[in-house]
């Protein structure tokens, strides 16, 4: 059964906020190979110009991921996750992600349509300071659900 494009708009409210750790965005930078000072020396971050360690560009995965889950568990989706394929991913920021920062997600059905037998779903979300609202950055994820036949 195709997902109801009538959900597109749908937005789902800040839920808890994500604190960005010095060490998350070192274990981050290692796994992705991203060996920029930066990203792992606060000092060389600083002589850079950034308060604390910079984040690689898309560590804001790591900051969705569970803000995504409320979409893709909302029943009105009916999304069956074992035919789920990551299709897409994009960044545009703001402000680099930094050591320190608390982050709020706020998530918004952008798209939904079907080819092929297969459901598309984007996700747009929200990334801002939790304490000001500043927004930080928009991350965009397009899931494919792939048809039964």
């Amino acid at each position: 059964m195709p997902m109801d494009p009538s959900l597109v708009g749908r937005s789902y409210p800040p839920g808890g906020t994500y604190l960005v750790g010095r060490e998350k965005i070192r274990e981050f930078a290692a796994a992705i190979g991203a060996s920029d000072a930066v990203h792992h020396d606060p000092d060389a971050a600083r002589k850079a110009g950034y308060p604390d360690v910079v984040a690689p560009p898309t560590f804001p995965v790591a900051v969705t991921m569970s803000s995504s889950e409320r979409v893709i568990s909302d029943p009105d989706l009916a999304i069956d996750y074992s035919r789920v394929v990551h299709g897409d991913q994009r960044f545009r920021y703001v402000r680099p992600v930094v050591a320190g920062d608390e982050l709020v997600c706020t998530d918004t059905i952008e798209e939904i349509m079907s080819r092929g037998g297969h459901d598309f779903l984007t996700v747009r979300t929200e990334v801002a300071a939790a304490a000001t609202g500043e927004p930080v950055v928009t991350v965009w994820m397009k899931l494919v659900v792939r048809g039964e036949d």
